[in-house]
């Protein structure tokens, strides 16, 4: 949310209207859908053009993010999310990927929700930066979304 310079508020910025009216749009969408495997296709179409539509090296590392996610927890079904490619459990994102391009920031994200299976103690993280993808990266991709839906 955007601030003024001495610290009162000052409303949504533009990424941010943006990101609520690509969700609207998005839960009209999916309300008009027929049968659930329709809705499971025209899904996963539309995080695939959405991972199509964006610069490189985001278009680049969503399309890894998604390949790793799917295969590590075939359980979740690929969804778009405010916008972002997200991949839920029942209906519930569990995980989103953000590219940076999104939000003006200088890495994208891999996030997690409240109901990712993510649980360490007291504190644990939710979010990760991304900059680049590596076989290690893919890895630690692989373990995180598998542990995140138990």
């Amino acid at each position: 949310m955007a601030a003024t310079g001495n610290g009162g508020y000052e409303g949504f910025t533009a990424e941010e209207r943006a990101a609520m009216k690509e969700h609207a749009k998005e839960q009209k969408k999916a309300a008009r859908r027929a049968s659930e495997a329709e809705k499971a296709a025209e899904a996963e179409r539309d995080v695939l053009e959405k991972i199509a539509a964006m610069d490189d090296p985001d278009r680049v590392m969503a399309e890894r993010v998604h390949a790793v996610v799917t295969a590590a927890a075939p359980r979740l079904a690929p969804k778009t999310w405010y916008g972002m490619p997200a991949y839920a459990l029942n209906g519930k994102v569990v995980c989103f990927f953000q590219n940076a391009e999104k939000f003006k920031a200088r890495y994208a994200t891999l996030g997690f929700s409240d109901l990712a299976k993510l649980d360490d103690g007291p504190m644990w993280a939710t979010g990760f930066a991304l900059t680049e993808m590596t076989e290690e990266v893919e890895a630690r991709i692989a373990e995180l979304v598998k542990r995140a839906v138990g």
